[in-house]
């Protein structure tokens, strides 16, 4: 199941460099199937990833579920979080690719 989130990111050359296009990630749709927790003190997205996912990989996938940008590695305790059934990353990984297919 582990993709990498830039497996889908267009390259471009410029000059001797090859640089990334921006990532786009798809909105993530709220679903009956969706897991709610609480957060705990040290826990990360990459903690929780692994926890529900078997894999660090799809923090953002958590991130975005729940509107987390830009911030500390850490989340605040008491934090109730949306955790996308595991069943549905297949399906957000394709609204990725096809997504970044386009632009």
């Amino acid at each position: 199941m582990p993709s990498s989130r830039y497996k889908y990111t267009k390259r471009i050359k410029r000059g001797k460099k090859t640089v990334r296009k921006p990532t786009l990630y798809p909105k993530i749709p709220l679903r009956d199937d969706d897991i709610y927790i609480y957060s705990r003190e040290s826990d990360k997205l990459e903690h929780i990833s692994y926890r529900f996912y078997n894999s660090p990989e799809y923090w953002w996938v958590i991130a975005k579920a729940n509107n987390i940008s830009k911030g500390s590695i850490f989340l605040e305790p008491g934090k109730q979080l949306r955790i996308p059934n595991p069943t549905s990353i297949t399906e957000i990984l394709n609204s990725m690719e096809e997504l970044n297919s386009l632009y």
